[in-house]
């Protein structure tokens, strides 16, 4: 289940962020699996899926083709808890998908 999970993230995010949940046998922790591209920034982050999905409740970041507005340090940052607008009406709402995926500083220029 966690697979076909992670499938649909990639799929959602497009090919410029793969994203998928790895299970580390010695630790159990997720790899590093995405880049996300900080457009404030200019900045590229790694990122891994460690919450799929959320539950649609708190502040969430407009995360589009692998792209976002505001990344670690900036005011508009929400800690990685992004929503993806699946029915493209710009809104927040129970139709799209929320999803709690952090970048891993430092960023760089290139991906």
């Amino acid at each position: 289940m966690l697979r076909k999970r992670a499938a649909l993230v990639a799929a959602l995010i497009g090919s410029a962020l793969v994203l998928a949940v790895t299970a580390n046998a010695a630790g159990g922790r997720a790899g590093t699996t995405g880049v996300v591209f900080v457009t404030s920034q200019g900045l590229y982050y790694d990122t891994f899926v460690t919450v799929d999905p959320l539950p649609m409740h708190g502040k969430f970041q407009l995360l589009e083709n692998g792209e976002t507005e505001f990344g670690p340090g900036d005011p508009g940052y929400r800690g990685g808890r992004w929503w993806e607008d699946l029915n493209g009406n710009g809104l927040q709402d129970a139709s799209d998908h929320y999803f709690l995926c952090p970048l891993l500083g430092p960023g760089r220029t290139s991906p």
